[in-house]
């Protein structure tokens, strides 16, 4: 599954409250790319920018023309096309000698340009320069410069323009890997002197993206250095931009162990991404074998608020030891790119273990557990590509949420089973909505308990009370194990021979009347036996659950947008509950009411993000029937519902 690989955030001193991120709605672009995107040939794209209604696309390409069957027309580095209609643009026609790698829309409607480059329009313009987006002309009052160093990635907020990238002087100004600007006049910000230096394995330092919170207070920079400011602060810093930027009290060490071979591998933070409010941010990487010990080809989530030493991720996607090269945040999804097969895939390298969910090198996640969604283009070309195209490459360079979609750059021709010669965009036009499911929040209604095949016991429970139970008829419910409720509907546990566990979990609509037909959960869970499971709830992105022959209170992630379960078990911290008895569990304002072997019915608090403290105490707990009024709440088939 996408592995969480730690659930806490640890200080530089002691260990603080677990860190339960709650999923949010969020809204997808669509899987269909845009049909009127010119293409590009040779190299890759690597930024986009937007102004007014013109889209400006940079990159290492040499070509470019407006669709499969337009000749190509010379056109290196860096064009424009019309946003809406595709129209490449015939006025704007700069001159670069070198690969741009970097655009922003810069204030006064000028274009920012940072790159790879040593000349603009046949005059030196090392690096950076800024253009007048309606026919590429250098502004010539613009001073801003990186001397004997490409600029890599660039991000304004307000009147600031940060750079990073491989230089050691900007404007004259010693400056190493990060650095800060006028964005107005490109003049260097002198209050700005934290440096980026030494770089891994005797390479020269360097840093190679960078991104900035909404507020503007923090940046996190990632790159080859080791140390930030003068401190130790190995491919990847917090910096604080309030008053006198200063490196922030945050480091891991889980990209100081190599991954692969450090002569392939120099770094392996490919991009940086703050989300929501900046409250968090998202790390993708390359890198090889290496991990766990280190966060090799893997998306993390890290919180921004944390302090110290040795700081894990909240959760962890693995890829099995394939690439992330971009990630985007934006509307409440995360989008990553790369040269990556699978997601949520932590036990195997170079292929598909349990659990893994096949996305071919474009995905998108949810920021809560960074579980899949159901949403699956692929980074090929199918029959649509013309001679001499490619279908897939090892790069996506850039993912960029623009005014009317998702924006890809990548090294190769094929997306979405179409033609999309190195750029593309997914509109928001025939996205859909990601819609937050839980389990009820009201603490009246029933609890269901199997009592029979196809036959339920509904029973009035208003958190402490029970009432007199009904039976109901229920054939489609049948073979049943242990059973939770998201919405509007239940999943559950279903024996059924000819599956490779012998069970499988089967779906169902539920509000409370009857039971639909089931089908069968997604064919990714097929390495799941769900048959060994004596109770399970959902709530907050999490499937908790107990299992027979163990002692735990367990959890994996379970999207249900896409009903993809992760492929990693994590136990929790508990006291004085013996959870080889549990059977059946529900959650019910914010108590676990859990039937037992004995037949009796219980409750106790539970609070996930009590850990590493106990997150159930037993001494808590409160028995609410002891199964003497006929009704035993022995099985594992028991959920709660409103209706």
């Amino acid at each position: 599954m996408v592995t969480v690989a730690a659930v806490l955030a640890v200080s530089a001193a002691t260990a603080t409250a677990a860190v339960v991120p709650v999923p949010t709605p969020g809204t997808l672009v669509s899987t269909d790319p845009a049909n009127h995107t010119p293409h590009a040939r040779d190299g890759e794209a690597r930024a986009f920018a937007q102004v007014g209604e013109v889209v400006f696309v940079g990159g290492s390409f040499t070509q470019i023309r407006q669709t499969a069957s337009s000749p190509w027309v010379a056109r290196a580095y860096l064009f424009a096309y019309h946003r809406s209609t595709g129209a490449i643009s015939t006025t704007f026609l700069p001159v670069l000698d070198g690969a741009v790698n970097a655009l922003v829309a810069g204030p006064g409607g000028t274009l920012i340009v940072g790159g790879a480059f040593k000349n603009v329009n046949g005059v030196a313009r090392r690096n950076l320069v800024a253009l007048d987006p309606a026919t590429g002309a250098t502004v010539a009052s613009w001073v801003g410069r990186s001397d004997g160093g490409m600029i890599r990635d660039m991000v304004l907020h307000q009147n600031h323009l940060y750079l990073a990238g491989a230089f050691n002087w900007i404007n004259g100004t010693a400056h190493s890997g990060l650095a800060r600007l006028n964005a107005t006049t490109g003049d260097v910000d002198p209050t700005f002197t934290v440096d980026a230096t030494v770089g891994r394995h005797g390479t020269g330092s360097y840093a190679w993206a960078i991104d900035i919170t909404p507020d503007g207070r923090t940046l996190v920079a990632g790159g080859n250095f080791q140390y930030v400011g003068g401190l130790s602060r190995n491919q990847l810093a917090l910096i604080s931009l309030t008053g006198t930027p200063s490196v922030i009290d945050w480091s891991s060490d889980k990209f100081v162990p190599p991954c692969a071979a450090p002569e392939t591998f120099t770094h392996y933070v490919q991009d940086v991404r703050f989300g929501g409010d900046g409250s968090w941010f998202v790390v993708g990487t390359n890198g090889g074998a290496g991990w766990p010990a280190a966060y090799c080809d893997v998306l993390v989530r890290f919180e921004t608020a944390a302090r110290g030493a040795n700081q894990l991720g909240t959760w962890v996607n693995y890829t099995g030891n394939d690439t992330i090269t971009s990630v985007e945040v934006a509307d409440n999804v995360i989008y990553l790119g790369g040269h990556f097969r699978w997601l949520n895939n932590p036990n195997a390298s170079d292929a598909a273990g349990p659990g893994a969910v096949d996305r071919l090198g474009i995905a998108a996640v949810t920021p809560a557990t960074g579980m899949p969604v159901n949403w699956n283009p692929g980074r090929r070309g199918g029959s649509s590509l013309p001679a001499g195209a490619s279908n897939w490459g090892s790069q996506v360079p850039v993912l960029w949420r623009g005014s009317d979609g998702l924006y890809f750059g990548h090294n190769s021709d094929g997306m979405g089973n179409e033609y999309h010669g190195r750029l593309g965009v997914f509109p928001l036009a025939g996205g859909r909505g990601v819609v937050l499911r839980n389990p009820p929040t009201a603490t009246t209604g029933h609890l269901y308990l199997s009592v029979g095949e196809g036959r339920l016991a509904k029973v009035p429970f208003n958190g402490t009370t029970l009432g007199a139970a009904t039976t109901v008829s229920q054939p489609n419910y049948t073979q049943a194990g242990a059973t939770w409720r998201v919405d509007d509907r239940i999943y559950w546990s279903h024996r059924v021979a000819g599956t490779p566990t012998g069970s499988r979990i089967d779906i169902s609509m539920f509000n409370g009347g009857d039971i639909g037909v089931p089908w069968e959960s997604s064919g990714y869970n097929d390495w799941f036996n769900p048959a060994q499971l004596t109770g399970a709830f959902y709530l907050d992105g999490r499937l908790y659950y107990t299992r027979s022959g163990a002692n735990q209170l367990y959890y994996r992630y379970f999207e249900p947008d896409g009903n993809y379960l992760g492929a990693t078990e994590f136990s929790l911290p508990t006291t004085g509950v013996t959870w080889s008895s549990v059977r059946g569990m529900a959650w019910v304002g914010g108590r676990i009411v859990h039937g037992g072997a004995d037949g009796s019915l219980r409750s106790v608090p539970f609070d996930p993000t009590a850990a590493p403290a106990a997150v159930v105490n037993g001494t808590q707990s409160t028995v609410l029937s002891t199964g003497s009024s006929g009704l035993s709440w022995s099985t594992p088939s028991m959920f709660f519902s409103v209706q």
